[in-house]
């Protein structure tokens, strides 16, 4: 047990790093991931804000698997261009490399006893639960630190550079020149794609070449593999999203490619020339190895300033390319029972997680409203066949809404079950309801659909001139209603929503709908016309109004938790 203890050591400190990565960013995320969602969409106006943007939200959360996935669910909700979308994975890509810069530091110092201290701070901010998100942030980056450095010591002590076969594996496979590289940069890939942390890759690089195992030219060959592997998570997000979405995704894919290869062609010059930025000449011993931890940091920030200052200028060839690979596929979303936004499992935190699922409701709403356009159009479909047609789509979308309820309720309770903060567990009950009151505004077109339907299979008689007048002016109302709803619907949570407007209709329909029903009695008394057809007409008035009452249901309760985060 003693032999193995060091390398179960070795992994346990290893697994202590992503912890911590994941605790640290995720803490972030909570504190300010809605504030970071927005700096996303508000300033790429150009592909340079775009960049910076980009690195600045990177290095803010540290994760840029985080802001690619991010990334890819803007443009997937048309909420960013492809061209905007490529500029900010090129900051993600810089903004990552100060995760290399944080182990450097934090390995040249024995900073075991700041760590225990500031791990005392965070439980007690945890435990409070006033700074909760602050604490679990400070938790986990004591986690990532102690995780480096029991890593840098355990590694130290197992004496890898004496182990003779360890050495004579990679002494082997270090003597095949390019192919000893493409082979390492392969390993990087597989490793990264393999363990979802280019980060954890990075600290084993750096280990093996500080105890002297690796040379450097092999360690920055593992570097680059792990630039590769990394864009795998947001190709795998984007695989049901839009055509849109995987494009980007694969932008990300081929920047890193693109870098690789050019890197490749000059490996040995541009080694040595970020070698010679560090003051370090490749083959010469070295008294302190930890000094090619810092060569490392360097040729990472260095290879993706490069690449990016290189490919910055060539955005919309770049976004040609792309859209060349990834052919536009005819979708029939309009009409898919599938989620357009939510796929699979829940995302990497609660706050991409809220972001799908605000984006499948703006998409549900859309979809009521469309459906309430299919029922106007039924009332006036003469044909037997065409309107057949249309009564079976309505009925479909129908089915489609039921579906969606139940698949977005079921993603927000499971979100729900995760550790949430207060206004976050407040948002998710909002669209809980926002989802119920949008199957209801469904229901009620369907009601309306039948009720047409019924007419004209029992009716001998039509609705009057002045009836259709009514019935248009009242659905009118309504349409302008849902318009409204979707506007607000649609809004993030720093814009102003008015929802004057909303209710102001709804004070128009109930007055217009008292109006006709009373007119009703006074006409069907009169013999304008029988008292059956008076029954379908208010039925139809009726229906309308109760979903003017469900659309103020949903813009209600947007802007309550809106008004709550503004004040």
């Amino acid at each position: 047990m003693q032999n193995y203890l060091p390398f179960l050591v070795l992994i346990g400190s290893v697994a202590m790093l992503m912890y911590g990565m994941k605790v640290m960013s995720e803490g972030l995320q909570k504190m300010a991931g809605s504030k970071l969602r927005n700096v996303l969409g508000t300033m790429t106006t150009n592909r340079f804000t775009g960049v910076l943007t980009g690195a600045f939200i990177t290095t803010s959360i540290q994760s840029s698997t985080a802001t690619t996935v991010m990334t890819v669910s803007f443009v997937s909700a048309g909420l960013l261009t492809l061209a905007q979308a490529i500029s900010v994975i090129m900051g993600a890509n810089i903004g990552t490399t100060a995760t290399a810069w944080i182990m450097v530091l934090g390995g040249n110092f024995d900073m075991k006893c700041v760590i225990y201290t500031a791990i005392a701070v965070a439980m007690a901010l945890i435990y409070s639960n006033k700074n909760r998100n602050a604490g679990e942030f400070i938790i986990g980056l004591c986690f990532m630190l102690l995780g480096l450095t029991t890593l840098k010591e355990n590694a130290t002590s197992m004496h890898l550079d004496q182990n003779e076969t360890i050495s004579q594996f990679f002494a082997s496979i270090s003597g095949w020149g390019y192919g000893s590289y493409l082979l390492f940069l392969l390993i990087g890939g597989l490793l990264t794609c393999m363990v979802q942390s280019s980060a954890a890759i990075m600290a084993i690089t750096m280990t093996l070449c500080s105890t002297g195992v690796l040379d450097i030219y092999m360690g920055i060959a593992l570097v680059m593999g792990e630039n590769i592997g990394t864009t795998i998570t947001s190709n795998i997000v984007a695989l049901s999203a839009s055509t849109q979405a995987r494009r980007a995704a694969m932008a990300h894919l081929i920047f890193n490619l693109f870098g690789v290869t050019w890197v490749l062609c000059l490996f040995k010059p541009f080694v040595g020339g970020v070698c010679s930025l560090v003051g370090y000449v490749p083959g010469t011993p070295l008294e302190d190895l930890a000094i090619l931890n810092t060569v490392l940091a360097a040729f990472h920030t260095t290879f993706n300033l490069t690449n990016t200052l290189v490919l910055i200028w060539f955005i919309k060839p770049f976004e040609k390319v792309v859209s060349f690979i990834i052919k536009a596929k005819a979708e029939t979303e309009e009409e898919s029972p599938r989620l357009k936004f939510i796929s699979g499992g829940l995302l990497s935190t609660a706050e991409l997680s809220v972001l799908e699922a605000k984006k499948e409701i703006v998409n549900y709403s859309t979809r009521a409203h469309r459906m309430f356009g299919m029922v106007q159009e039924l009332l006036h479909t003469d044909k037997f066949d065409d309107f057949n047609k249309l009564y079976s789509r309505i009925e479909k979308y129908e089915a489609i809404s039921d579906n969606m309820e139940l698949e977005i309720a079921d993603y927000l309770n499971k979100v729900s079950e995760g550790r949430l903060s207060f206004e976050t567990k407040s948002e998710i009950q909002r669209m809980l309801r926002e989802v119920t009151e949008i199957e209801s505004i469904c229901d009620s077109n369907f009601n309306l659909a039948r009720t047409i339907s019924r007419k004209r299979t029992n009716m001998r008689d039509d609705f009057t001139e002045k009836q259709y007048e009514h019935i248009h002016s009242i659905m009118n109302l309504a349409d302008e209603a849902l318009q409204q709803m979707e506007v607000v619907v649609s809004k993030n949570e720093f814009q102003h929503v008015d929802v004057t407007k909303s209710f102001n209709i709804e004070n128009e329909i109930n007055n217009y709908r008292n109006q006709l029903k009373n007119q009703n009695i006074i006409d069907v008394n009169n013999h304008e016309y029988d008292y059956q057809v008076g029954v379908y007409y208010m039925d139809i008035i009726g229906e309308c109004e109760k979903l003017g009452d469900y659309v103020v249901n949903v813009v209600e309760a947007v802007g309550v938790v809106r008004e709550k985060k503004q004040d």
